[in-house]
């Protein structure tokens, strides 16, 4: 699975006390030429998350782009989307393929060693560790990995023949070094909506990360 190297994830809540809804946001984030976007909303009701994760796959097509949904396979399958995204409390990885289906992408969260290795061994699509940097935007209560971390996970990940998605606290400023250590793409939150802009925001991501598939 070749992934680009910034995942834009449309957070609800994030979003909201923005001043942004998820729709528009996600809209701003493919203006700025993200080509993976995840829909991210935790208190959402089921309709409101269908209804609001299929509006956003379709304008993701329209763009060129894919949708990941966070922790629910059953919106992901219904609303058309590329796949899931599970953390360690949600369905287990085989249980999420039973869902969404052998051709959709899964994706799963790891904080610890212990936890990335196990990931290794299941049915997913690429892994994801963080928090890479202290981060408030998405408590784990887990301790940042730093780089170093990144760069023995990505060894490991690649002789799996996964991709690496790395998360948590990382900046535009330090997006490169992240992916120069190791990590195939930067998933963020915060930064993207720190100035205001996530439009140009995204654009200044994709630019300084070099690439946009």
């Amino acid at each position: 699975m070749i992934l680009p190297p910034l995942v834009a994830i449309c957070d609800a809540d994030a979003g909201a006390a923005a001043g942004w809804s998820l729709i528009d946001l996600a809209r701003a984030f493919l203006g700025g030429g993200a080509r993976l976007l995840q829909v991210r909303a935790k208190r959402a009701s089921s309709g409101w998350l269908l209804d609001t994760s299929s509006a956003i796959v379709s304008l993701a097509r329209e763009a060129g782009a894919s949708v990941i949904v966070n922790d629910r396979a059953d919106v992901a399958r219904l609303s058309g989307a590329m796949g899931v995204h599970l953390g360690q409390d949600d369905l287990t990885p085989a249980s999420g393929r039973a869902i969404v289906g052998p051709d959709a992408a899964i994706g799963l969260s790891t904080h610890t060693r212990d936890q990335f290795r196990a990931a290794l061994a299941q049915p997913i699509d690429y892994v994801a560790i963080g928090p890479i940097y202290g981060t408030t935007t998405k408590a784990t209560g887990y301790d940042p990995v730093g780089l170093d971390r990144v760069a023995a996970a990505s060894a490991e990940a690649r002789g799996r023949g996964l991709p690496l998605v790395a998360i948590g606290g990382i900046t535009l400023s330090r997006a490169p070094e992240v992916i120069a250590a190791g990590a195939d793409a930067v998933a963020v939150i915060g930064d993207l909506l720190a100035r205001g802009d996530p439009e140009r925001r995204v654009r200044a991501f994709v630019t300084a990360l070099g690439r946009t598939e």
